[in-house]
């Protein structure tokens, strides 16, 4: 009975989101789910930042990295090694990855062992995709920590076994910057912040106190310094409690996003800008996406990555004050989740290019593209087990997929995503591969 009950309400949400989601701009829904649920064209552009990097900043984070060498290439043992860096830089960055407790289920029984997970198999389409490059980014959207048993909707818990994951598949730098970030309080925040260190991860858009949040985080990748910095729409309606120490800034602070943006202005060739905004389960912008983000430009940001409506939207170039141009991907929709939507279940990857002219400064953003990707699950019956919780690139998502997708009785098919990507992804960055 209390499944049916959970199923019901979980349907009955999905309809009031439809009605109610178009003006609303709030992370309001994350399902609807099961068990524990509690209810190839390029493109170039630059960016003058002949001055920026020069000005550095007391006490900030910077990490040099450079590109690990084609393990495939001639024995160079005996050449001269050449300290003169490449200057340029392959970034990647992909949307939520949404831990829903049927994919951390999924995990511990693979592993073999109760209380231990192995989510090798849900990442294994995509690993190829993710490694090899320079900068990989992605939004953890639920909070990664073992203060408390795993958590699925609405208040979620990740299994540490998920970071370790994440960093096996190649990325280096994690926005935690979203609206569940509060979902297990201070503690779950300062050990997840912690967990990401040990792992010698970068991580931004939530910190463990007020000199941990200005002191803005740094990565220097072959000769061109990024700096990053994140902000939410919202939490959800929660708030932490007097005497937190943790810390973060909404969007609706613009003062402190003016400030924190033009500080990292100054100590980067390259400012990412991590938003987590736009409306549940809504391709268009909604309003504060259109407002804000020419802000964000104009305040300093050069590239800037939208999460928190598990759909993706459009991107487009921005002009910057001083004639040049940003780049802004305004939704990756998921990464991997078990959202019962057909919208939710596709997701893109924002990759390109960039370069630093050594003589000038100047920044161009080059080979900019959208990969579109696919969550998949399947299940014999609402109430059962949902298993092969896998994200694959659409490229390789056959039809024999399509078929077993737990989602098609949603209408989701070939056809619906086509017309996704059609209408919400710019032909000259759209690319299937």
């Amino acid at each position: 009975m209390n499944r049916f009950r959970k199923k019901l309400a979980a349907v009955f949400c999905a309809a009031v989101i439809s009605i109610t989601a178009v003006g609303c701009g709030t992370e309001i829904y994350d399902g609807p789910l099961k068990k524990s649920d509690n209810s190839t064209y390029s493109s170039i552009v630059t960016s003058d930042t002949s001055s920026k990097a020069d000005e550095s900043s007391k006490g900030e984070t910077t990490q040099p990295v450079q590109s690990q060498p084609d393990s495939s290439a001639p024995d160079s043992s005996s050449q001269p090694v050449s300290s003169e860096p490449s200057y340029k830089v392959s970034l990647v960055c992909v949307g939520d990855n949404l831990i829903h407790d049927n994919i951390y289920i999924e995990a511990e029984k693979k592993s073999g062992q109760k209380g231990k997970y192995n989510f090798d198999d849900a990442y294994k389409p995509i690993e190829s995709y993710i490694k090899g490059n320079d900068l990989a980014i992605i939004n953890q959207e639920t909070i990664v920590t073992d203060t408390v048993p795993p958590e699925s909707f609405p208040t979620f818990a990740t299994p540490k076994a998920v970071a370790d994951k994440v960093k096996s598949l190649g990325f280096n730098a994690v926005s935690m910057c979203n609206n569940h970030v509060l979902d297990q309080g201070d503690a779950a925040i300062q050990d997840s912040i912690k967990y990401w260190d040990s792992l010698g991860m970068l991580h931004y858009g939530v910190y463990a106190d007020q000199a941990d949040c200005d002191n803005i985080k740094t990565k220097e990748i072959n000769g061109i310094k990024f700096a990053f910095v994140g902000y939410m729409e919202h939490t959800n309606g929660l708030s932490l409690p007097a005497g937190s120490s943790a810390t973060y800034i909404t969007l609706s602070q613009e003062d402190k996003v003016k400030a924190q943006i033009q500080k990292a202005d100054k100590m980067a060739d390259v400012v990412v800008v991590s938003c987590h905004y736009g409306t549940e389960i809504m391709n268009e912008l909604n309003t504060q996406q259109k407002t804000i983000t020419p802000k964000l430009v104009e305040w300093g940001a050069d590239i800037i990555i939208g999460t928190q409506a598990h759909a993706l939207s459009t991107s487009e170039y921005i002009d910057k004050p001083d004639g040049t141009k940003a780049f802004v991907f305004y939704g990756l929709g998921n990464f991997l989740n078990t959202m019962y939507d057909k919208n939710s279940v596709i997701g893109l990857m924002g990759k390109l290019n960039v370069i630093k002219n050594k003589d000038t400064g100047k920044i161009s953003l080059e080979n900019v593209k959208c990969i579109p990707v696919i969550s998949h699950f399947e299940a014999d019956s609402y109430d059962s087990d949902w298993y092969n919780c896998t994200i694959y690139p659409y490229a390789k998502y056959t039809d024999e997929l399509f078929a077993k997708h737990y989602v098609k009785a949603d209408g989701f098919n070939r056809a619906y995503v086509d017309e996704i990507l059609s209408k919400f992804v710019p032909k000259e960055f759209l690319s299937i591969e």
